[in-house]
């Protein structure tokens, strides 16, 4: 489970994918599966929560990892180019964006 923090020094991704509500349980199987399949096997992940908006049109997934080079990592393996084609023809589009948490309250 991610921890958030702002004492936690880690790398926090943020991806949100657009989809149309016909698709977005289909892609959240796939995202499923590409995490426990995939991703968590990759050196350096730490945690990570698939989120979505009442609409079924956005799916925010937030993860952790050690650091900025192990993402970058898992983004260049086989496996996961393989899966980001397939996640890629699943959605209108999708971007992910590494952030620093700098506050947390509560």
């Amino acid at each position: 489970m991610p921890t958030i923090s702002a004492d936690h020094k880690v790398q926090t991704v943020i991806t949100t994918f657009e989809v149309n509500p016909g698709t977005c349980h289909d892609l959240l199987g796939e995202l499923r599966s590409t995490c426990d399949e995939v991703i968590s096997q990759c050196n350096g992940f730490i945690a990570a929560a698939l989120h979505v908006n009442d609409a079924q049109t956005r799916i925010a997934n937030y993860s952790q990892w050690e650091t900025r080079e192990d993402f970058q990592a898992m983004l260049r393996s086989d496996a996961m180019l393989e899966r980001s084609r397939k996640i890629n023809s699943m959605c209108k589009n999708f971007e992910p964006v590494m952030y620093d948490v700098v506050y947390c309250s509560g």
